[in-house]
């Protein structure tokens, strides 16, 4: 399901646009489903316009400049972040890292999820509960910069990651289906250094059916 989900945002993200000479693909800024007041007071609409608006779309810009002339010029999102090293990966582990964050969220999210999900995650942590205080426990554990994830890897299985810097589970084999950011630059703004505030709050706007879909 993860494939079929990155596919529809990278048919956004990843539109190629040629320029006359030369058969390069370009990445571009994800699109947001919601106004950037939208999640407030969980993210303001300060922080939303820092964190997409500038951080994000330098990591696009960075990346658009760093593939040219490499064997990644015409690669996918997934297949760079799965395979590139040094600058090259990390811009392109960021831009795959904010496209599944940005887009996990719904000023009518919250709640607990269904289905599937909330089987296998009742079936790992024995409880939605468990699971958020673990989940929180590993984004708190995690130190500087990085992300926590909830994934799943090919049979199924559920399983929480700590990612530093810009790490993604794809690198381990594992599918993302979740990502809370705990950069500074995700939070600062709102929360300051409480690290555990922000986390606590973001459960307010996930949206769990695009979380089930992936």
């Amino acid at each position: 399901m993860l494939t079929v989900f990155l596919s529809l945002v990278l048919s956004i993200t990843n539109h190629p646009v040629m320029d006359k000479n030369e058969n390069v693909m370009k990445f571009e800024l994800v699109k947001l489903a919601y106004a950037t007041d939208a999640l407030e007071p969980v993210i303001s609409k300060q922080t939303i316009e820092f964190h997409h608006g500038k951080h994000l779309q330098t990591y696009v810009n960075n990346l658009n400049n760093l593939v040219p002339g490499t064997k990644f010029e015409n690669a996918d999102l997934e297949t760079i972040v799965r395979e590139s090293e040094g600058g090259i990966f990390n811009n392109a582990g960021q831009i795959l890292n904010h496209n599944l964050y940005f887009t996990q969220f719904s000023p009518e999210g919250g709640g607990e999820p269904s289905g599937k999900l909330a089987e296998a995650i009742n079936t790992t942590w024995g409880s939605f509960d468990n699971f958020r205080k673990e989940f929180e426990a590993a984004g708190l554990a995690l130190f500087g910069s990085g992300w926590v994830w909830l994934a799943k890897d090919k049979d199924g299985k559920l399983s929480i990651t700590k990612e530093a810097n810009a790490g993604n589970p794809l690198t381990k084999g594992l599918s993302p289906l979740l990502g809370f950011d705990v950069w500074e630059h995700a939070y600062y703004l709102d929360y300051q250094n409480r690290r555990a505030d922000h986390l606590k709050e973001l459960w307010k706007i996930v949206d769990w059916k695009v979380v089930e879909k992936r």
